[in-house]
Order: C-alpha cells, then structure tokens, then sequence
C-alpha cells in the first residue's frame, strides 16, 4: 500500500486533529480517514450547535 498523497502541512494538521501520531495516518488506508473525516466533522457540526 502507497502512503497518502498529502502535503507535509496537511498531514500535520491532519494528524492532530484526529489524535493519531503521523505515521499512523500516512499509512491509513484512504477509506478509513474518509471515515474518520467524517465523525470529526459531525462532532464540530454538533460542537458548533451547542455554542
């Protein structure tokens, strides 16, 4: 499996936002960070609900 295909700036925001050591994430597959992408952004949609 290749390593994703992100801008070193991009892996880096990434891999903070989703609190996974960036090794990890450059080697996730594509569907599993799609996933995760999507509950993080359900979770600020519902953070921003609340504010």
């Amino acid at each position: 499996m290749r390593p994703l295909q992100l801008s070193p700036d991009t892996a880096v925001k990434l891999a903070k936002a989703l609190h996974v050591p960036l090794e990890q994430l450059m080697h996730m597959p594509q569907h599993i960070l799609i996933q995760k992408l999507v509950e993080l952004e359900k979770q600020n949609a519902a953070d921003e609900k609340k504010s």
